[in-house]
């Protein structure tokens, strides 16, 4: 895909460009460390939302969920949901993704499949466009370690608050 003809103007559209301008400057005079967010429950909105690539160049699910109340206020936390197309694991992470959007309350269950990766992100945008600083949707987020890797946090929407 050329560049000339890739339109950049919906990722601006999903985003309030000026509030990363902020993250930013507060990552550069914070050297960009993040403080450790205990497992427990939160409250969060959805910062961001999108489908990138991960490092490996692997399509991956990324959400930012920003933390609206309490001693982690305004902290981030994370969602990566990975989807290795040559592994065999590849319908697992589809699922686990599936079931993180769906729990976003945007569409009905069914309304949220896989039928290829374009078609996922043109999903993955307009649930984005919808939750992304939207104060409609705020969540009860529980974060905990996950049992097999001890590096890494699951995640799981509990419920969308009033």
């Amino acid at each position: 895909m050329s560049e000339e003809n890739y339109n950049w103007n919906k990722f601006d559209k999903a985003v309030d460009v000026d509030e990363i301008k902020k993250d930013i400057k507060d990552a550069e005079d914070n050297s960009g460390d993040y403080p450790e967010i205990p497992d427990d429950t939160y409250e969060v909105s959805v910062a961001q939302m999108e489908l990138k690539e991960s490092k490996k160049g692997d399509p991956m699910l990324s959400i930012r969920y920003k933390i609206e109340s309490g001693e982690y206020k305004g902290s981030l936390i994370f969602y990566n949901g990975v989807m290795q197309p040559n592994s065999q694991y590849v319908g697992l992470q589809i699922h686990n993704n599936d079931e993180m959007l769906r729990s976003l309350g945007v569409f009905e269950d069914d309304e949220v499949e896989f039928n290829g990766f374009k078609d996922y992100a043109d999903l993955i945008m307009d649930i984005a466009e919808e939750v992304s600083d939207n104060d409609e949707y705020h969540y009860e987020l529980e974060q905990t370690t996950n049992k097999k890797n001890k590096d890494f946090k699951d995640l799981k929407i509990l419920k969308l608050l009033d």
